[in-house]
């Protein structure tokens, strides 16, 4: 059974804003809802929020518009709307796929982009239900250790070595990573634009207490570039990914001009791998330079006990977007 709280439909971003202010850590907004309410019925939090935002009450957040400069995503988007536009699908199809590969249809056509991008981890030790023999206080949550190192660490990080493994499984967050986009942030003090590589922490994403997300630009793709998003996961329908990989890849006469090239699923964050980027840069592309541009990408890569399998599934993906 969920506590009670207050709740409260916002009008305005500055209103959102000033009430998240206003409560601090003892607010949350909701969108979709559908990663908040499980945490809430599940009571993984140590501190229950008092109040819940409802920001699908602010009108001007959902919309997709593609103009000379790029693509503009509202963050209310429905990852449905986003996975079926006829303007996403034609010049930015990494995304649409991204977005059609989260979860179930139910869940894209309530999720948003912008909850998608700030979702929390899905990490089993952060996740364990309250109701089930109490909540694990790891260091997420104010504990002071990572049970990760010594415990069931299959599905967490293999990159980095953040005292957190858990891994970012935002797909659109991949996506968007290797489509050079930025977020718009609105907050108390003003709205601030990033690239979204810089969204993500080694814990958690950079918004300020009084802060949200508003909307997605995406730079117009070159004519010549090529996407690809892959995703493995052990259902081909609801789970989270195992690794997955997006990239973007100009070609101009056989030889490639420039490349993205984001794994997604093994860190804290989405890892752009400029190793792979720049040993397939200035070259034809074939199944040796493939080959030898994953081996590039896994090298800095740290497994755990239990994870080491991702090495391998990653270096596949980023060879199957490389000759894709």
């Amino acid at each position: 059974m969920m506590k009670s709280f207050y709740h409260i439909s916002a009008k305005t971003v500055e209103e959102a804003v000033t009430l998240l202010q206003d409560y601090k850590d003892r607010a949350k907004l909701i969108a979709g809802g559908t990663d908040l309410l499980g945490a809430l019925k599940d009571k993984i939090l140590p501190d229950y929020p008092e109040v819940i935002i409802n920001i699908k009450t602010i009108p001007g957040l959902d919309f997709i518009k593609v103009d000379k400069k790029g693509l503009r995503i509202g963050a209310l988007t429905k990852l449905a709307d986003i996975a079926e536009s006829p303007a996403v699908n034609e010049r930015y199809k990494l995304l649409a796929e991204a977005a059609e590969s989260v979860a179930t249809p139910q869940i894209r056509n309530m999720g948003t982009i912008g909850g998608n991008l700030c979702q929390d981890v899905r990490c089993w030790y952060y996740r364990y239900p309250h109701q089930v023999g109490g909540r694990i206080l790891c260091l997420r949550k104010g504990g002071d250790k990572c049970f990760v190192f010594r415990g069931d660490n299959r599905y967490h990080a293999i990159f980095g070595r953040d005292v957190c493994r858990a891994v970012c499984a935002s797909d659109t967050a991949i996506a968007l990573t290797s489509l050079d986009a930025k977020v718009k942030i609105a907050g108390l003090s003003g709205i601030r634009t990033i690239p979204i590589r810089d969204f993500f922490g080694s814990v958690r994403n950079i918004l300020e207490a009084d802060e949200m997300v508003t909307e997605i630009q995406v730079p117009r793709p070159l004519e010549n570039s090529r996407q690809t998003f892959l995703k493995f996961r052990l259902r081909k329908a609801v789970d989270f990914p195992i690794v997955s990989v997006a990239s973007v890849i100009t070609i101009s006469h056989g030889i490639c001009e420039d490349a993205r090239i984001v794994i997604g699923a093994v860190a804290p964050r989405p890892i752009r791998s400029t190793q792979a980027e720049q040993t397939i840069k200035g070259r034809a592309i074939d199944a040796a330079m493939a080959e030898a541009a994953s081996e590039a990408a896994i090298s800095p890569a740290l497994p755990l006990n239990r994870n080491r399998y991702k090495v391998e599934i990653a270096k596949t993906l980023i060879k199957r977007a490389i000759l894709s």
